[in-house]
């Protein structure tokens, strides 16, 4: 309805400035047509011809009419030239006068015009700089103005059945959407709902659909916006957003505000000596008094969610303003399956699809890697021209994932394909004869992604959340195995294992420097790394350490390495006919199987 309105007054204004235009025209045309424009010659010849019968003298022009039409035309101008021409016309008895002529309006608009024109072009000029810069569509003086999108219960059709594999948070969020449904009940032994609640995890585990769930789930207003969207080149924008969006948010009461990647707003402020006067601080400090100054019984329930927690400033995290972190991980096997039976809804799969076999070879995945997963599946079975999709999809898919597309045009020569035969069916032969390792689910000696020339993959049995100091140094005599297979073959170190060494230097450092694991140097912390759910991680500060303790570590690191290596170099040569026969085997497919491994590790 309001969209029809508009269009209304939108053609009723053009129907009106038509009408006057041609009103304009009309008589611009009637003037033309009735008036003679003559020289200022032939006017002096009718004047001496006595043909006029009178005139008006203005500054610049002479207006008058003939006694006698010339060309059907009564009146006549022309333009005045200088000259003595009061004689003439008293000599020839022409009723005269002087014209003072208005000018006001002329001048006015020769003023208004161009500065009307200019303003136009400023307003144009700053409502597309706006634009670009993030701003919304109502032009440069709606620059201060939120960009959150408002969602309501119609357009928000996400509920917790289509968020899988993290339970424990829709848990504690499930108690919001009661609040927000009957907030009397929740009032009525004087417990409060927490102002904000703040959302944690890695990329890709769902904070953004949970956020969208509550508000699917409680059927209530949902305002969504990004932390980067407060902040703008002009100062002041991003303080006066957040001041519009919670003044939007009291009118929608009760709704949810939610705010995403809010690291990017909530940052550490500035700790030097003159404090920091920035955009983003600007932001933040309106954010935090906004916190405080509304009452969470009014209804606004304020989410934030962020993969760096470790960045944000502590006057965000305390009690009263973002008090409550629901921690959302990367899903386990059985929230894996979960996620997968919720993807697996959109594409046609065999019957006997076996989800676990495909939740075990994924480890570490979060839902937006499993639902691409999904659709890689079916990409594959796609390709093959197949009516469904089954479990060797999958098994594609997850290699395409984690080792990359396959290069076949990638031609090695015998002798480095052979290395690489040697080098992959070491790791493969390492890890199944030390304990605890996980079973060898692939083998493959063609190139995939940027830089591997082979690749073995592990299934592992189940979730592993702890790991003894034995299991960590057999995962590094595995890494460690594909070097010795080549050391013991054919007497020389290639390139091919620099990715397993920094692996394995990995694990020795952490052994050393985080878990305490070396008797010499104690139960310490040696690391001063800080660790993101983004995987980056700090510089180590090694100079607070003597010269002593740090060279400790560093021979700890090489001590741990070189026995692996050793542990490595004993299995292999002990198996040196199973790898002799196992790496021709490869060499002739391949790729070997599960199936086709198992009659060597038994």
């Amino acid at each position: 309805m309001a969209r029809l309105k508009k269009e209304t007054q939108f053609n009723l204004t053009y129907f009106f400035i038509a009408i006057i235009a041609i009103l304009l025209i009309q008589d611009f045309w009637a003037h033309k047509k009735n008036v003679a424009y003559i020289p200022y010659s032939e006017f002096r010849s009718n004047l001496k011809s006595g043909n006029i019968s009178e005139i008006s003298i203005l500054d610049k022009q002479i207006r008058g009419a003939f006694k006698e039409q010339i060309n059907n035309k009564k009146n006549f101008l022309t333009t005045r030239v200088e000259s003595d021409l009061v004689k003439e016309l008293e000599a020839s008895g022409v009723k005269y006068n002087r014209v003072i002529e208005n000018t006001f309006f002329k001048d006015i608009l020769s003023w208004i015009l161009p500065t009307f024109l200019f303003f136009a072009i400023w307003i144009y000029l700053m409502k597309k700089m706006a634009e670009k810069g993030g701003g919304v569509s109502g032009g440069f003086m709606s620059v201060g103005k939120s960009k959150a999108k408002v969602y309501v219960e119609t357009d928000t059709k996400v509920s917790f059945n289509d968020v899988a594999g993290v339970d424990e948070a829709k848990a504690e969020l499930t108690e919001v959407v009661n609040f927000l449904k009957s907030p009397d009940e929740y009032g009525i032994l004087g417990a409060r709902l927490p102002k904000g609640i703040l959302l944690v995890g890695p990329p890709g585990t769902g904070k953004t659909l949970l956020a969208k769930a509550i508000a699917g789930e409680a059927g209530v207003p949902f305002f969504s916006i990004s932390g980067s969207e407060f902040v703008e080149m002009f100062v002041g924008v991003g303080a006066a957003r957040v001041r519009d969006l919670f003044e939007q948010a009291r009118k929608k009461a009760p709704c949810i505000v939610f705010i995403d990647e809010l690291d990017a707003l909530g940052k550490v402020r500035s700790s030097g000596i003159h404090g920091g006067h920035d955009e983003k601080e600007q932001t933040l400090n309106q954010l935090l008094v906004e916190l405080d100054g509304f009452d969470s019984k009014s209804g606004i329930v304020l989410l934030g969610a962020t993969n760096r927690p470790e960045i944000l400033d502590p006057a965000l995290l305390r009690a009263g303003r973002f008090d409550r972190q629901v921690l959302v991980d990367r899903p386990d096997k059985i929230g894996r399956i979960q996620i997968l039976n919720v993807h697996i809804k959109k594409i046609k799969i065999v019957d006997d699809l076996d989800l676990e076999q495909v939740a075990a070879l994924t480890p570490g995945f979060t839902g937006a890697d499993l639902e691409n997963l999904v659709n890689e599946a079916a990409l594959v079975a796609t390709r093959r021209k197949s009516s469904d999709v089954s479990l060797d999809d999958f098994n594609v898919a997850i290699e395409r994932i984690i080792a990359g597309l396959e290069k076949r045009n990638r031609l090695l020569n015998p002798f480095e394909r052979k290395v690489v035969a040697y080098h992959e069916m070491g790791h493969a032969i390492v890890a199944s004869s030390l304990p605890g390792s996980d079973p060898i689910h692939k083998i493959s000696i063609i190139p995939r992604g940027i830089g591997a020339l082979g690749y073995t993959i592990q299934r592992p049995i189940e979730d592993r959340f702890l790991m003894k100091k034995e299991e960590l140094e057999n995962k590094m005599s595995v890494l460690l195995g594909g070097r010795a297979a080549e050391k013991i073959v054919f007497n020389h170190l290639s390139t091919g294992a620099s990715d397993d060494i920094m692996k394995a230097t990995e694990i020795a450092r952490s052994m050393v420097t985080k878990y305490g694991m070396v008797e010499d140097l104690g139960h310490v912390n040696y690391d001063d790394k800080q660790t993101s759910f983004l995987g980056t991680q700090s510089f180590s500060n090694m100079s607070r350490y003597g010269e002593k303790t740090t060279q400790a570590i560093d021979d700890s690191v090489k001590e741990l390495i070189e026995k692996a290596y050793k542990k490595a170099i004993e299995i292999l040569k002990e198996k040196q006919s199973i790898l002799e026969e196992s790496s021709n085997e490869l060499l002739e497919k391949e790729t070997l199987s599960e199936t086709e491994l198992k009659k060597y590790f038994i």
